[in-house]
This record gives structure tokens, C-alpha cells and sequence, in this order.
């Protein structure tokens, strides 16, 4: 495919994106654009359109919202809610990385709260957790962190300070499966991602 005919065909979906606004544009392919996931149309066969969240972030929305929740046999537990790509998954980040929390949902406040720190697998998450609404660890991720509420399409930054493994979950769903697990350590690898909830 030619370099012009290239170029056309990326305008046309950013044109499509643009007019559409914060809507679904169609069958096809999906992207995130302002945190959120669109769905773009097919343009050309050989012209394939993959997105992903920005470096060092983490997307959160509620699982049914299009990240969906997977069942991890490492860690033995059903994750949702957090991404590091495009769909749920186990996060993994070195230390001292500072981190962006994205709340890709539309309507939805959510927080990002450290429940538990845990040596390794199994994960088990506490059933009924009390988890602070209001932030707490002054910008620093550790053991009692609270992002503070995050209101639909904004962000908070915090600095991993310590290497361990964190149970996290959101203060407002974690009954409804906003539950993840998020390793800090160097050459960590954030596991695989769920398939799409079906909608």
C-alpha cells in the first residue's frame, strides 16, 4: 500500500473519530482516544489499527464497561477492572516507575486503593474490605495507598516506591470485581488480557 493511500486512510478514521465524537463509529476494529475504547471502522484490509493505554498507565473501569475481568491461573483469582493495555489483566511495573491512573469510564467515579500486600500467588482478596475514599499515601504507593476519587476521563499520578506485590481494588466496586493484583518488581510482566465482555 502506497505512503499516500497510507495517509488518506489514517485522515479518514481520525475524521470519522472527530465527527463522531464520544460515540461507537462502527464495526471493526477498536481504539482509545480520551480514555476511551471506540470501536473504528474497517477501512482497508491491510490496514490494522491497535491502541493501547500510554506508558507507564493504568486504565480503570468497571469490567462490564469494556475491560472486562479474566480468571488467572497464577493467581488463582478472578482480576477486572484494571488495565495496562486494553482489558483487564495483572499489572506489572519496576520500582520507582511513576505511574498514571486513568478512569477510562464515562460516567463513573472509581478510586485505585491498595487492599493488601501479599508475598505472591494465591491472590485472596478480602471479602468486605474498608477501603478509604478519601486519598492517603502523599502521591506514593505503598501498603494503605488511596488514590481519592477519579472522576470519568482524569488522572492521578503515584510513584511505586516499593518493590512487593499489591492486592488493589476500587473503593466504590469492589464488590462488583474491580479487584486486580499488581506486582512491582524489576523484569515484572503484566500477565494477559481478558477476552471483550460480551455486551
Amino acid at each position: 500500500m502506497s505512503k499516500k493511500f497510507s495517509a488518506v486512510a489514517v485522515t479518514f478514521v481520525a475524521l470519522a473519530l472527530a465527527a463522531c465524537g464520544a460515540g461507537n463509529v462502527g464495526a471493526g476494529n477498536t481504539a482509545q482516544m480520551n480514555g476511551a475504547t471506540y470501536s473504528l471502522p474497517a477501512v482497508d484490509s491491510d490496514l490494522a489499527m491497535i491502541a493501547t493505554l500510554p506508558k507507564d498507565t493504568i486504565g480503570e473501569e468497571l469490567p462490564f464497561e469494556g475491560v472486562g475481568s479474566i480468571k488467572s491461573p497464577v493467581w488463582k483469582a478472578t482480576l477486572g477492572g484494571f488495565t495496562q493495555t486494553l482489558r483487564s489483566q495483572s499489572l506489572a511495573f519496576p520500582p520507582g516507575t511513576k505511574i498514571t491512573i486513568r478512569n477510562l469510564s464515562k460516567s463513573i467515579t472509581h478510586t485505585l486503593n491498595v487492599v493488601k500486600v501479599i508475598s505472591g500467588p494465591p491472590a485472596v482478596f478480602p471479602p468486605s474490605p474498608k477501603l478509604s475514599i478519601p486519598a492517603k499515601g502523599d502521591g506514593k504507593l505503598e501498603g494503605g495507598y488511596a488514590s481519592g476519587p477519579i472522576s470519568p476521563g482524569k488522572s492521578v499520578t503515584v510513584t511505586l516506591v516499593k518493590a512487593g506485590t499489591y492486592l488493589i481494588g476500587c473503593a466504590f466496586h469492589y464488590s462488583e470485581g474491580m479487584r486486580d493484583v499488581l506486582v512491582v518488581k524489576d523484569g515484572a510482566k503484566p500477565g494477559p488480557q481478558a477476552t471483550p465482555p460480551s455486551l
